[in-house]
C-alpha cells in the first residue's frame, strides 16, 4: 500500500467504527424497553395468580371429592361382588360335593379368595362378620372334603381280579385257562425261564380311573392346605394299603414261615416257589409300580410326605410278600432246593432296579433292605446247598446195588443236576460274585463241576466195590464213566470240563471195557488153549492119543468146559445191561473178535477127534456162528432159556 491511499484507509474505517457504536446503542435501547414490557406482564400476572388462587383451591378439592366418590363406589361395588359370590359359593358349600366336586372345589377357592379380601381389608365395617362367616364355611368345606376323598377312595380302591393283572403280562407268563385257578395259575419253574423275559412288556394296570386322579390331587391339596395332611395320610394309607393287601390274597399270596415250609412235601413246596416266583413279578412289575404312579399323581404339587405314606400302605403287603422267600431260604437246606433257590435268587435280582425305583426315599429304605437281605439270604442258602451237594455225593452211602451193571441212579441223577445247573450259568456267576472278588467268578463253575464229577467217581468206585463178580464191577465202572463223557459231550458241560476232561474218561472206559473181557473171558479162552492138551503115556493110553499126541479125553473135556462156561455165562450176562447201544456193540464185538477165532481154531483143529464118536453133539454144542448170534443176547437184560444146541461142523 502507498502513503497517499493510507489517509482514505482510515477515514473509511473511522465512519465504520461510528456506524457500529450508533447500532450498539440502538440495540440497547431496544432491550430495555423489552425489559420494562416484561417487568409489566410479571406483575400483571402474579396479581391475576393470587386472585384465582381461592378458585384453583374449590377446584381442586371438587377433584378430589369426584375421585373419593370414585373409589368409594369401587370398593362399594367390590364388597358387594364379594358379598355375591360368597352367597353363591355358600349355596354350593351347603349343598355338598358329591353332586359336582370340581365346582365344589372352585367354591372353596372362591370362599379362601372372599377371605383373603376381607382379611387384608379390616377397615370395613362389615369385615369382621363376613370373615367369620366365610371361615365357618370353609371350616364346613374342609370336612366335607375329607368325606368325599375317604368316598373316593373308597369306592376306587377295590383289588384287582388275578385274571385282570394277567392279562397286563407278556404272553409268555399268562397262565392258560386250565392253570389259572385259586393258586394264581403256577408258572411252572421246572423249565428255566427264557432269558426273554428280561425285554418283556408288562403294562401297568389302570388302579384308580385317569379322569378321578386330577380330583384327587384337588382335594388332596385342599385337605394339606387346610392342616388337614394326618386325616389325608390316613385315609389313603388304609384304603391303598387294604386294596393292595386284597389284591395280593386273591393272587393266592400267603404269609408263610419256616415251619410252615418245612412241614410241607417237596412237590407242594416245590408248586408254591413257582407260584411266588409269579407272584413276584406280578406284585412288583405291576401292583406295585401301579401305586407308586398313583401316589405320586395324587399327591404331586403337594405339601406331603407321599413317601412316608407309601411305605406304610406298602409295608405289610412288602413283608407278607418276602416272608415267604424268606422262610424257604431259612428251611432245611436239600440238593433238590437248589434250583428253585436259584430260580429265587434269580427273580430278585431281576426285579431288584425296579424295587429300588419304587421305593425311593429315605422313609422307604426299609423295604428296600428287606429286599436286598433276602436277595443275600437266597445266595447265601444257595451257595450252601452247592457245597452239601458236592459233599453228598462224594459220601452216598447207598446200599442200593444195580444188580444188571447199569447205570446207577446217583449217577444220572449227579449227571441231570450239573447239566441243568447250566442253564443257570449267568446266574451262578451272579451268585458266586456275591462272596467272590476278582477273577476267581469266571472259574468257579468249572471248579465246582469238576469237584462234583471227581465226588461221584469216587462214590462209584467205592460202590463198584460190592459186586462179588469182577467182571460186573468193571462193566458196572465202563457203564458209569461212559455215561458220565457221553453226558459231558451233549451238553454245555463239555465248554467248562474241557477236552482234556473228555479224552481222560474215555481212556477210563476203555480201561474198564479190558479189564471186563480179559476177566470174563479168561477161563472160556482157557479151555480153548492148545496148552495141556497134549497127553501123556502116564495119564492116557496111545489109542487115546491121536497123531499129534493130543489127548481125546482132555479134548472131550475141553469142549465139555467150553460148553458149560459159555452156557452161564450167556445166562448171566444175558441179564446185565450195557445201555448205551454203541458201547453195547462194541464190547460184543471186541469178546466176538477174541473169542470166534479161537473157538474156530479149536474146532478145526480138534473137532475130528469128537465128532466121529457116538454123540458128537454133547461134546459140539454151538457153531461158531451160533456163538456169535448168543453173543448177541448179552447185556440186553432180558432171561433167555438155556441156548439152543446148533451144531454146523
Amino acid at each position: 500500500m502507498s502513503v497517499a491511499a493510507l489517509p482514505r484507509t482510515m477515514e473509511a474505517l473511522t465512519r465504520r467504527a461510528t456506524m457500529l457504536r450508533d447500532s450498539l446503542q440502538k440495540s440497547q435501547g431496544n432491550t430495555d424497553g423489552m425489559v420494562a414490557i416484561l417487568g409489566s406482564f410479571d406483575h400483571r400476572l402474579s396479581a391475576l395468580e393470587a386472585a384465582m388462587r381461592p378458585t384453583q383451591v374449590r377446584t381442586h378439592a371438587i377433584r378430589m371429592a369426584h375421585e373419593n366418590i370414585d373409589k368409594t363406589l369401587k370398593s362399594g361395588d367390590a364388597i358387594l361382588s364379594q358379598f355375591d359370590l360368597a352367597r353363591k359359593a355358600e349355596a354350593t358349600i351347603l349343598r355338598g360335593p358329591h353332586e359336582d366336586l370340581e365346582g365344589y372345589l372352585e367354591a372353596v377357592d372362591l370362599l379362601k379368595g372372599i377371605a383373603k379380601f376381607f382379611s387384608s381389608n379390616k377397615n370395613f365395617k362389615s369385615s369382621d362378620g363376613i370373615l367369620n362367616h366365610v371361615n365357618n364355611l370353609l371350616a364346613k368345606s374342609s370336612l366335607k372334603i375329607e368325606e368325599e376323598f375317604k368316598q373316593l377312595m373308597n369306592t376306587y380302591s377295590k383289588p384287582i381280579e388275578p385274571d385282570r393283572l394277567f392279562d397286563c403280562l407278556p404272553k409268555s407268563l399268562r397262565p392258560s385257562k386250565d392253570d389259572a385257578g385259586a393258586d394264581g395259575g403256577n408258572a411252572n419253574h421246572a423249565e428255566h425261564p427264557s432269558k426273554g423275559l428280561e425285554t418283556a412288556i408288562y403294562r401297568t394296570p389302570t388302579l384308580v380311573p385317569p379322569r378321578i386322579l386330577p380330583l384327587m390331587n384337588d382335594i388332596a391339596q385342599q385337605l394339606v392346605q387346610a392342616g388337614n395332611q394326618q386325616s389325608c395320610y390316613k385315609i389313603y394309607r388304609d384304603y391303598r394299603g387294604s386294596a393292595l393287601e386284597s389284591s395280593l390274597r386273591k393272587l393266592g399270596v400267603e404269609k408263610l414261615t419256616k415251619d410252615d415250609v418245612q412241614k410241607m412235601q417237596w412237590e407242594a413246596l416245590e408248586a408254591k416257589i413257582g407260584n411266588w416266583i409269579h407272584f413276584m413279578r406280578i406284585a412288583v412289575k405291576l401292583l406295585l409300580a401301579g401305586e407308586r404312579k398313583i401316589c405320586d399323581q395324587i399327591f404331586d404339587g403337594v405339601n406331603f410326605n407321599k413317601d412316608q405314606c407309601f411305605a406304610e400302605m406298602t409295608t405289610n403287603s412288602v413283608v407278607t410278600l418276602l416272608s415267604f422267600g424268606d422262610a424257604v431260604a431259612k428251611s432245611k437246606r436239600s440238593p433238590e432246593k437248589l434250583f428253585v433257590l436259584l430260580d429265587m435268587y434269580e427273580v430278585m435280582r431281576e426285579l431288584q432296579s425296579e424295587i429300588e425305583a419304587i421305593f425311593e426315599g429315605k422313609p422307604c429304605s426299609e423295604m428296600r433292605e428287606a429286599a436286598l437281605g433276602l436277595t443275600k439270604r437266597l445266595a447265601q442258602t444257595a451257595q450252601e446247598t452247592f457245597a452239601d451237594f458236592e459233599e453228598a455225593v462224594e459220601k452216598d452211602a447207598s446200599k442200593t446195588i444195580v444188580q444188571d451193571g447199569t447205570v446207577h441212579p446217583l449217577t444220572s441223577y449227579v449227571i441231570n443236576y450239573v447239566k441243568f445247573l447250566f442253564d443257570y450259568q449267568s446266574t451262578l456267576k451272579l451268585l458266586f460274585q456275591e462272596f467272590e472278588t476278582g477273577s476267581e467268578t469266571e472259574s468257579q463253575l468249572a471248579v465246582v463241576t469238576m469237584r462234583i464229577m471227581q465226588a461221584l467217581q469216587n462214590n462209584l468206585d467205592g460202590k463198584s466195590k460190592q459186586y462179588k463178580d469182577p467182571a460186573l464191577t468193571h462193566l458196572f465202572l465202563m457203564n458209569n464213566v461212559h455215561y458220565m463223557v457221553r453226558s459231558v459231550r451233549r451238553s454245555e458241560a463239555k465248554d467248562i470240563l474241557g477236552d482234556d476232561w473228555i479224552q481222560r474218561h474215555r481212556r477210563i472206559v476203555q480201561q474198564n471195557a479190558n479189564q471186563y473181557k480179559r476177566v470174563a473171558w479168561a477161563k472160556v479162552l482157557q479151555t480153548l488153549s492148545v496148552q495141556g492138551a497134549t497127553g501123556s503115556t502116564g495119564s492116557s493110553g496111545a489109542s487115546d492119543l491121536n497123531s499129534s499126541g493130543v489127548s481125546r479125553a482132555v479134548i472131550k473135556e475141553r469142549f465139555k468146559a467150553f460148553n458149560t462156561q459159555f452156557e452161564e455165562l450167556h445166562a448171566k450176562q444175558s441179564l446185565w445191561i450195557v445201555p448205551d447201544q454203541e458201547l453195547r456193540e462194541s464190547l460184543r464185538l471186541a469178546v466176538a473178535e477174541v473169542l470166534l477165532p479161537a473157538y474156530r481154531s479149536f474146532i478145526k483143529r480138534f473137532g475130528n477127534l469128537v465128532g466121529s464118536g457116538k454123540n458128537p453133539l454133547k461134546y459140539i454144542r454151538y457153531s461158531p456162528e451160533l456163538v456169535d448170534k448168543l453173543l448177541g443176547e448179552f447185556f440186553e437184560g432180558q432171561q433167555y432159556g438155556e441156548p439152543k444146541h446148533q451144531h454146523r461142523l
